[in-house]
């Protein structure tokens, strides 16, 4: 198994705020991540547990690029932009799998239409979760919140409220993950 804690402290200084936000954060979901992998498994479905455990570990491993104070962030990119600056970190370390999870898991995934039609700073191409272990992690990730580390995972009405404020498709790809995912 990947030394992700290795990973983590080649960019982030443990004991600090950053670190705390991002580690936190990361756990709530690994460990979300980790019962939805068991529940697949005990069902016949072929998952890559450890891999998703590693890459929810790893997947918001951009946020120290971005510039968002209230988490503790003074990076310089838009916030929207950490999951393509967490694939650039995981893609020089060659972790491309791993990297693939940074950039398709911001929203329930990102389409081409929504970065043209909102004019988003992202690359023009699809950033929407591909594999089960991608969409895993994407899933996994909307129940908790950086800014309110260590609460208990949000309930399905309030994430889904969360979402819609993002279009009917945003809304609708979260639904689909959650027909799939479901614990």
């Amino acid at each position: 198994m990947l030394n992700y804690n290795d990973i983590i402290t080649r960019f982030y200084t443990p004991g600090t705020p950053l670190y705390d936000v991002l580690t936190i954060h990361s756990q709530q979901v690994a460990d979300l991540a980790a019962t939805i992998c068991d529940r697949l498994i005990a069902h016949g479905t072929p998952v890559d547990a450890d891999f998703v455990y590693e890459a929810a570990m790893l997947h918001d491993i951009g946020i120290v690029k971005v510039d968002a104070p209230a988490i503790h962030c003074a990076g310089t990119e838009p916030y929207i932009r950490h999951g393509i600056a967490g694939r650039k970190m995981l893609d020089s370390l060659a972790l491309y799998r791993h990297a693939l999870v940074c950039e398709r898991h911001t929203g329930a995934g990102l389409t081409l239409n929504d970065i043209v039609s909102q004019n988003l700073p992202l690359p023009h191409r699809d950033l929407t979760p591909q594999s089960l272990e991608e969409k895993i992690v994407c899933y996994a990730d909307k129940f908790f919140s950086k800014t309110h580390l260590g609460e208990p995972a949000r309930d399905l009405d309030r994430v889904r409220r969360s979402l819609a404020r993002f279009g009917d498709d945003s809304l609708a790809r979260f639904d689909a993950l959650h027909a799939l995912l479901a614990i």
